[in-house]
């Protein structure tokens, strides 16, 4: 196994020289709970007030509730696949298994995790439970995490939809593809070089602590954190969307409007497989266009804080901003030779 692997913590805790011990089930439990607050206050305003005759809402409280409701609704169900998947990594990736599948040297793990990551319909969400998973069964974390920025962005399904968003031109779809995989690539190698003190080790399950977890409990472990974390993130990512005129970036150009685009694609939280639409209402400009699509499935609001309930807080404030250059970086290297 790789030199990746150090001394296991307890189960469920994540350890940080500055911070002491990162408690992942109390901090999702806490993330959960006001998730649901959050959620019972839209329904009721958007559902159960009108139906009783209640006083029209604001616009800007009626578009907050909008965008909220669609990027909790649209994620969801690739949560819970995310989950799903974890469930299923847990009953079948035996050390063994492990040994066998992934490469010894992290270095070449790296490239056949973001290889491995198009097998996996779904946006971001997913990913983070899946990667959390395969940390615990004896992957190395780099290239756990470098599966966890491909897969959203390098799927199937995601360059389909970037196909019917652009047509006529293959050459986005080939861009987006090449930027986004030099992009997780290129974090997964910087990792194994800086990033171990940023996210040390979780417990590495053996095949009897792997059956004795039973389903639940794995779903406990990977869903409800993230679950709560992510509502958090659409919440903010609402009121970005409502707060922001889009219309600004029409009037951009350059450099200017290409990172203004990435920054965009962070605050307003799009899902992967509908990003590419939004990018190509947004602006006529390729290279603004490529870096919305590439850095929003690796940095945006929702995913930055269901990586603080699975990760810890820690980890995001590295992981997150460095994400965003290499991707912003990559985007600009391949776009300016493909586009």
């Amino acid at each position: 196994m790789s030199t990746d692997l150090h001394a296991p913590l307890e189960s469920g805790e994540i350890s940080s020289p500055r911070s002491g011990v990162f408690n992942a089930k109390r901090a999702g439990a806490q993330a959960l709970r006001v998730g649901e607050g959050l959620l019972l206050l839209a329904f009721v305003r958007v559902v159960v007030a009108p139906a009783f005759g209640s006083a029209a809402l604001p616009a800007a409280v009626r578009a907050w509730l909008v965008v909220f409701l669609a990027v909790v609704i649209q994620a969801l169900p690739f949560l819970v696949l995310g989950a799903v998947v974890s469930v299923a990594i847990s009953k079948l990736a035996t050390p063994r298994v492990v040994e066998r599948l992934v490469p010894r040297s992290g270095v070449r793990a790296v490239p056949a995790a973001a290889l491995a990551s198009m097998l996996l319909p779904g946006c971001e969400c997913a990913s983070v439970p899946v990667s959390s998973s395969m940390m615990r069964h004896g992957v190395p974390r780099a290239a756990a995490l470098t599966f966890l920025l491909a897969a959203p962005a390098v799927n199937p399904v995601v360059l389909v939809a970037t196909a019917v968003a652009f047509p006529g031109h293959p050459q986005m779809v080939l861009a987006r593809f090449a930027a986004a995989m030099l992009s997780a690539v290129t974090m997964g190698w910087l990792w194994l070089r800086t990033g171990t003190r940023w996210l040390p080790q979780p417990t590495i399950l053996t095949s009897s602590h792997s059956h004795d977890a039973g389903l639940l409990a794995t779903l406990r472990h990977d869903f409800l954190p993230a679950c709560g974390y992510l509502i958090i993130g659409a919440a903010l990512a609402a009121t970005v969307n409502v707060a922001l005129p889009h219309s600004i970036f029409s009037r951009l150009s350059g450099f200017v409007v290409v990172l203004a685009l990435a920054l965009l694609a962070v605050l307003i939280a799009v899902c992967s497989e509908a990003d590419a639409f939004v990018a190509a209402s947004l602006t006529p400009h390729p290279l603004a266009q490529l870096a919305f699509m590439v850095v929003g499935p690796m940095v945006d609001l929702k995913l930055i804080t269901t990586q603080v309930g699975s990760f810890g807080s820690r980890f995001a404030a590295f992981f997150a901003p460095t994400t965003f250059v290499v991707g912003l970086g990559a985007a600009l290297l391949v776009g300016s030779v493909l586009l």
